[in-house]
């Protein structure tokens, strides 16, 4: 179903809120992967904000959509999407990536509320997300998995072989 007008807008003008957040975390972080970071900001604008059956206040809803942040390093700019999204406050992203904080650069699933699955090395999201969405198949389930993946990672063997049993299997 198309946008309107006025949901363009909206997105658009939280697209620019969450690009200032990104900077903004990258300078309190010291530094971070700010191109892969922005570069993905109105792909998970429109699927944070519009299209995602999610509960912030639930992060583990055994029935919410997942997202694989394949090219985990662009976390930080994930993280200003989880915050503003409610799945910790805000003023956590002034302690990105450092010591004892839970945003490391590379957001980790088992601290951080909202992040499905840890990433890091390139090639491994899109096979992890081709198995959560093969399980729900599997368990009936109606939750869609949806797998961010950079262009550094499209020649890694696992994401062509994951890219073929996706194929295959039809997710």
């Amino acid at each position: 179903m198309p946008l309107s007008q006025q949901e363009l807008k909206q997105l658009n003008e939280k697209a620019c809120q969450i690009r200032k957040d990104t900077i903004d975390t990258v300078y309190w972080a010291g530094g971070g992967h700010v191109g892969g970071s922005l570069s993905f900001t109105e792909i998970m604008v429109i699927l944070y904000y519009k299209y995602l059956n999610i509960d912030p206040k639930n992060p583990q809803w055994p029935d919410r959509d997942r997202v694989v942040l394949s090219k985990g390093h662009a976390g930080v700019g994930y993280a200003p999407i989880l915050a503003d999204k409610g799945y910790f406050p805000k003023e956590l992203l002034k302690e990105y990536n450092h010591t004892g904080s839970i945003l490391g650069m590379h957001l980790d699933g088992n601290k951080v509320p909202g992040v499905d699955v840890s990433t890091g090395s390139l090639g491994h999201g899109l096979p992890i997300a081709v198995g959560l969405a093969l399980g729900a198949r599997l368990q009936n389930k109606s939750w869609l998995t949806y797998c961010i993946m950079g262009d550094g990672e499209c020649d890694e063997g696992s994401v062509w072989e994951a890219a073929m049993a996706a194929a295959h299997y039809k997710v």
